[in-house]
């Protein structure tokens, strides 16, 4: 028989039962809408948390005390702190280290913020006017912390959205003042909501000058008597110079700590942490996949157990064609056929069910968190390649009992 007569017969032989044939396809097409609905959730986590690494700031790098021979992914930060603010000023040196744009140096402590009546226990972090521009923390209300405030070791505070709001409620809280670890602090600024995420953080945090941060809560020094900071937040000048900034950092501090062994410091890049990132959800990703495939699986077994009572049903039909000159390769043809649309059918009413349940999970909110699918065309391709697949391993097992049967047994057959 020609393709064109198989495909027609195939057709004709599936439309005789119209609601066994529909059964059939729906365990594909549920598996196929799983498969892309699923894949669809991961990416979205994915792409969303990239988003958030991002929204930190732009072509970061982060130094901290501690060489990576001494543990962790940070390396030794429990270890006592080799960086100071004096090392963090060295890395602005336009000739040892031109791919530096901006240092942003930090220290943090826990403090207890009082105000009126209310209080509550969060992050204290000391910083320079810079890391407003390098963590990209905008304010809302106020200034930032400013020179002349970090040179003074001014008891200022620049309150996250989350603090001001649990301290103040509504009110603008610009000019009141707060209570730090029983010092009092006046208000100067209060920082733009960041939403979710992890740049959501800084909503919770009180930013005061750094100095402030040392000498006021932390009293932490080095024996020098110079600043001790736990991190040093680098803006690199465009992405492409990240390695050479890498570079040149090390070098600026090998000098500054005269070393001759092992670093007394880590640099860390976003981008390592976004590629982490990713492989860990990349993980994720394919898992939710393999699982939603259990349910394609039962799909294909489907297939087997209707197209082995398909070649049950036509045992008769099988011998009357043998018998008339068709030859194994069409009987085979044929049956092969019908498994493959079958599951060709439920693969593309399944990818379309797909892309509908992802559109209508997209923004949808489940507990705190917010959904965000993302669908492209290659998860359907694969859920199309994978559910044809499917229609031939689980079919062919079916045809082939059907080619090899015996025309006068199966006329004989009742």
């Amino acid at each position: 028989m020609s393709p064109l007569t198989t495909l027609r017969t195939a057709l004709s032989s599936l439309g005789a039962s119209k609601l066994r044939s529909g059964l059939t396809l729906l365990g594909i097409v549920i598996g196929v809408a799983a498969v892309i609905s699923l894949m669809a959730i991961g990416r979205g986590a994915q792409q969303a948390i990239t988003a958030n690494i991002e929204a930190l700031g732009t072509n970061l790098l982060f130094v901290r005390p501690g060489s990576t021979s001494q543990g962790g992914v940070f390396g030794g930060q429990g270890s006592a702190s080799t960086l100071t603010l004096d090392d963090a000023y060295a890395l602005l040196d336009t000739v040892y280290a031109p791919s530096v744009a901006a240092v942003a140096p930090e220290l943090r402590a826990t403090g207890q913020v009082v105000a009126g009546g209310k209080n509550t226990r969060t992050q204290v972090v000391g910083v320079t006017p810079e890391y407003q521009f390098v963590r990209n923390v905008p304010v809302a209300s106020g200034q930032f912390v400013t020179w002349g405030q970090v040179d003074n070791i001014s008891e200022v505070a620049v309150l996250g959205s989350g603090v001001s709001e649990t301290l103040f409620g509504f009110r603008d809280p610009v000019g009141q003042t707060v209570r730090i670890n029983g010092r009092q602090f006046t208000v100067v600024g209060v920082l733009k909501s960041q939403g979710g995420g992890v740049q959501g953080l800084f909503d919770d945090q009180v930013l005061v000058p750094i100095t402030t941060v040392s000498y006021r809560l932390a009293s932490q020094r080095t024996t020098q008597g110079g600043v001790t900071v736990q991190t040093v937040n680098v803006q690199v000048r465009s992405g492409d110079v990240i390695d050479s900034a890498v570079q040149e950092i090390a070098t600026v501090l090998r000098l500054r700590h005269r070393i001759t062994g092992d670093d007394d410091f880590t640099v860390s890049s976003q981008q390592a942490t976004v590629e982490t990132l990713q492989q860990t959800t990349n993980v994720f990703v394919v898992f939710l996949g393999a699982i939603a495939s259990i349910s394609l699986l039962v799909g294909g077994i489907g297939i087997m157990n209707i197209m082995l009572v398909s070649v049950t049903e036509r045992t008769r039909e099988i011998g009357i064609r043998k018998a008339m000159g068709a030859k194994r390769r069409d009987i085979l043809l044929q049956f092969v056929s019908e498994a493959t649309l079958l599951s060709l059918g439920g693969g593309g009413a399944g990818v379309l069910l797909g892309l509908g349940l992802s559109r209508l999970m997209d923004g949808r909110s489940l507990g705190n968190q917010t959904l965000h699918t993302v669908f492209s065309g290659d998860i359907a391709v694969l859920a199309l390649v994978v559910s044809a697949a499917i229609g031939l391993f689980f079919g062919i097992y079916p045809a082939f009992r059907a080619a090899r049967l015996h025309p006068i047994e199966a006329l004989r057959y009742e």
